[in-house]
């Protein structure tokens, strides 16, 4: 089971050290064959080399520690995610090879979801009927070693909170496969455990009153707002794609500010496909402000690049050097600050610029 969560005040003064970095040694036991993409099964864009770039240039960097995550009991996974939901990801595998010994040498991808009027609150028996009933796309193939590197993914964000809550300025969670479309109990857009959101359930249990999430992906976060939606205690502000026309569609517009006690702590910046730098620089002004006045004691970034003009599946117009300046931004705050890598799908150019960002956070 691991270590419990720990519950600690946060230290004062940050202990000044290089970045740590937080790497996933078991994500490439998570390797999709297909996804569905624009009404066509296509080799998946969410690959391991992803995460091998941006290792491999941290070491050419020298840019600080790399370690292996601490383990953490199931109770720091349950403060984000339903228990339901949990024990599905840990035994569906399973579940999928006991249908037919064949399917082993594929994936399992879902085909029938609960919608509109329909009831969510009984989980069926059908395998299908349970793969929908804890998705929302036909996108994220779940594989023989989804649970094992989703766990461990997991794990390097909560780790590198945990650096946080001991006084550390900044870490950096390596972790894939990303994390921000998870919901407390769905995957989609190849994400299964929120680690953003973990990481910054990790700082409140820790003693913090007030956490920000910044999410700088092309994606809004969809699961990400959803956890926290109705919550005061947690901001959350996403740059992203117009949902009218970029994946997932339904979440991120700009008038959905909170429900209820968290009415005010919830900020979308949608932006047109071709947004350049210094129109996305803009709308990172109008949201930093945003966590300024919030109060935010401590900051978790979804680190996304695949706002890169290169990347194949979204549409913002980034440079790499544009990231250096998103990375001296964020530093300029003043925050102790989790860095969480999501996307980024331009694969040979996803290590710089994620890097990018870490060397010019310093």
């Amino acid at each position: 089971m691991g270590s419990p969560m720990r519950a600690c005040k946060l230290a004062q003064p940050f202990i000044p050290h290089a970045m740590i970095t937080f790497y996933n040694p078991h994500h490439a036991l998570h390797q999709g064959q297909f996804e569905m993409f624009r009404g066509a099964l296509v080799p998946c864009h969410e690959v391991p080399a992803r995460a091998d770039h941006v290792l491999a240039e941290l070491q050419r960097r020298h840019l600080g520690p790399v370690r292996n995550p601490q383990p953490f009991a199931a109770a720091a996974l349950e403060s984000i995610h339903s228990p339901r939901y949990l024990k599905f990801l840990e035994t569906a595998w399973s579940q999928w090879v006991a249908l037919d010994p064949a399917n082993a040498a594929h994936d399992a991808l879902p085909s029938v979801w609960p919608t509109r009027g329909f009831r969510t609150d009984v989980e069926p028996d059908n395998f299908a009927a349970r793969m929908g009933l804890y998705s929302f796309d036909a996108g994220s193939p779940l594989t023989s070693g989804t649970w094992v590197a989703a766990r461990a993914g997991a794990e390097c964000a909560l780790s590198a909170a945990d650096q946080i809550a001991q006084g550390a300025r900044a870490a950096f969670a390596l972790s894939r496969p990303p994390g921000h479309h998870a919901g407390a109990d769905f995957f989609g857009g190849y994400c299964f455990l929120n680690n953003a959101a973990l990481a910054a359930q990790y700082l409140r249990n820790s003693g913090l009153e007030r956490v920000a999430i910044l999410d700088v992906d092309y994606h809004h976060g969809n699961g990400t707002q959803a956890i926290f939606y109705d919550r005061p205690d947690v901001f959350f502000a996403s740059l992203h794609g117009d949902p009218r026309t970029e994946y997932p569609f339904f979440l991120g517009h700009a008038d959905e500010t909170g429900l209820g006690a968290g009415e005010g702590a919830n900020l979308n910046l949608p932006m047109p496909r071709g947004t350049a730098y210094p129109e996305w620089s803009d709308a990172l002004e109008v949201a930093l402000a945003a966590i300024g006045r919030f109060g935010a004691q401590a900051l978790v970034i979804s680190l996304g690049v695949d706002t890169f003009a290169g990347d194949p599946i979204s549409g913002f117009a980034l440079q790499s050097d544009d990231y250096l300046r998103l990375g001296e931004r964020l530093a300029a705050v003043g925050l102790p600050t989790v860095l969480v890598f999501e996307g980024g799908y331009a694969v040979d150019a996803v290590g710089v610029n994620a890097v990018n960002v870490l060397q010019a956070f310093g």
